[in-house]
């Protein structure tokens, strides 16, 4: 089993205006809801395309309760209870313009993260782990240290996308898979990535720091796959953007959904995450994944070397 933890969960609030100006009511409309966080929308798309997991997080007040009420119609929830109130992230769309807007979140005390820690040493179907998005107030960076430890000890697949520059110790630990963007890899390793070549180089420099497997998405430019074997380049699909929020999130899902399983399977794996990511691009929250058939049309994965 697929398990997914959010270290810091949101209620994703997507409105949209003509236009936004300073010291003027400006009056929204199409204002959308979602349960959301890096981990609950891999487990939400794992889930459309037929694979089950679960949700592990943290979660307090009346958006944490209505996030799990919510995320439970789609996968089971494991909760661990905070103080606070879940934050609530803003997306405005004004034009052609979009604005983002997240909140730092609820604060986890070391009790909480203990806490957790317990929850998963219990748990007997835990293959893999798939740590998504930013961390909490009040928790430090080793907590990503503490997780890959865990994972040795009970041989879990460890899967991180996170921007945090602990990253850059995490994959020394060797774990499955990670899902920096071109920027992340940049800020939190200290390299060029102004042109593909640079970009190429950079993830084999990664991978023999230990990152196993390396999945590098560039927005419109498509996305890389290292692995042992091969680097491969997936074109992106064109598509009218309305959101770029959960994207990279959606693509991650949609990626492991065939390669977990299959670790040959890479051309389709890379051509269903692209498809997937446009078509969450082109809605507010994750949307129905309707296209994601015919925008694999569109798809062409390559083997660079």
């Amino acid at each position: 089993m697929i398990y997914t933890l959010t270290p810091n969960p949101a209620v994703d609030m997507v409105v949209s205006c003509d236009e936004l100006k300073a010291n003027r009511v400006t009056r929204t409309r199409d204002a959308s809801y979602s349960p959301n966080g890096k981990g609950l929308n891999v487990s939400f798309v794992l889930s459309h395309f037929g694979r089950p997991s679960t949700i592990l997080g943290f979660f307090g007040g009346f958006t944490g309760s209505w996030i799990v009420e919510e995320a439970a119609k789609t996968c089971p929830v494991c909760s661990v209870p905070i103080e606070g109130i879940t934050r609530v992230n803003v997306f405005v769309n004004a034009g052609e313009n979009e604005y983002v807007m997240p909140n730092s979140g609820a604060p986890v005390p070391r009790e909480a993260q203990l806490e957790m820690f317990e929850l998963m040493k219990r748990l007997e179907d835990i293959d893999a782990l798939v740590v998504s998005g930013s961390l909490s107030p009040e928790m430090d960076q080793s907590f990503y240290l503490e997780l890959c430890d865990l994972c040795h000890e009970k041989d879990i697949d460890l899967i991180l996308d996170t921007s945090n520059p602990i990253l850059a110790d995490v994959v020394e630990r060797e774990p499955l898979l990670i899902k920096p963007n071109d920027e992340e890899i940049n800020a939190i390793f200290g390299v060029d990535v102004s042109s593909p070549a640079q970009i190429e180089r950079a993830l084999h420099e990664i991978h023999e720091r230990g990152a196993r497997n390396i999945l590098c998405t560039l927005g419109s430019a498509g996305a890389y796959f290292l692995d042992d074997a091969h680097l491969y380049h997936a074109s992106p699909a064109k598509v009218k953007v309305y959101s770029t929020a959960c994207a990279g999130d959606a693509s991650l899902a949609a990626f492991l959904s065939i390669w977990y399983e299959n670790r040959d399977a890479v051309v389709p794996a890379l051509t269903r995450a692209m498809a997937t990511g446009a078509n969450v691009a082109m809605s507010a929250g994750l949307g129905d994944l309707a296209l994601v058939e015919e925008l694999e049309k569109q798809i062409e994965v390559t083997v660079v070397e």
